[in-house]
């Protein structure tokens, strides 16, 4: 009988041969440049949105002296704009990229259109629920958080739109001033800015979601999915279902 020291250390082998694709597993490129630079421009653009957004909500710095002198709010308004540009601009090239880049990071990532995928929602809630162990293998998204995202990416453009009316109100003689016809859909300006607040901690709450998921898919399929944001690389089985990338 093998003790349990060498076994410890066969798993642990085993495990890497798997991971670094010698085994039955093999690196398999998910990702492409675009999504993960989008990612990554979205997740900093949101941290400095947050922040800068809950100071405008509810200014707490305090200095000596008149406003003029140290025009602090003004800067956080100003990072906040430019925080909103690269967030507006990201998300507009990530949509567009669901419908011009590869299959993997397409509509069909997000919208369900097999029966298969349909299935693996229910697979993959339960999976969530600690009731199975594993969940549906995926190349890319599961298909339940391909809906997930598809609801993220509307709150996004909520988001997007409130921002823009709330600018046009301050902006009479800029081009943004074309956004003003949003302010009547959203009760105006108030409306816009309590809309635009609650769409902010929605958001949050979800990147708290994700994240805490992500690292229990990570650990329980062992196949690099959060390296891969990183890498575009996940490691899958060789003997998976093709997909028409």
């Amino acid at each position: 009988m093998m003790k349990p020291i060498a076994a410890m250390r066969q798993s642990i082998r085993l495990r890497k041969m798997r991971i670094d694709g010698h085994g039955d597993l093999e690196p398999v490129y998910v990702w492409d440049a675009l999504v993960r630079l989008t990612h990554w421009l979205i997740v900093g653009s949101i941290a400095v949105l947050a922040v800068t957004g809950y100071y405008l909500g509810k200014p707490f710095a305090q200095q000596p002296g008149p406003a003029g002198a140290h025009f602090t709010t003004g800067w956080i308004k100003v990072i906040h704009f430019y925080g909103a540009i690269v967030f507006s601009l990201a998300v507009l090239t990530r949509v567009a990229w669901i419908f011009l880049g590869p299959r993997r990071s397409g509509w069909r990532e997000f919208v369900p259109t097999t029966k298969e995928r349909l299935r693996h929602i229910v697979g993959v809630i339960r999976f969530y629920l600690l009731i199975d162990k594993d969940p549906p293998m995926a190349v890319g998204h599961n298909p339940l958080a391909g809906l997930t995202y598809l609801f993220v990416y509307m709150l996004y453009g909520l988001l997007v739109l409130t921002g823009f009316a709330l600018y046009s109100v301050n902006a009479p003689t800029s081009y943004m001033r074309m956004w003003q016809f949003l302010l009547p859909i959203f009760h105006g300006a108030q409306g816009a800015r309590w809309l635009h607040h609650v769409t902010m901690w929605v958001l949050l709450m979800f990147v708290t979601a994700h994240v805490m998921i992500s690292l229990l898919v990570s650990r329980t399929e062992k196949n690099g999915t959060l390296d891969s944001i990183f890498s575009g690389y996940k490691y899958l089985p060789k003997d998976r279902k093709a997909d028409d990338e």
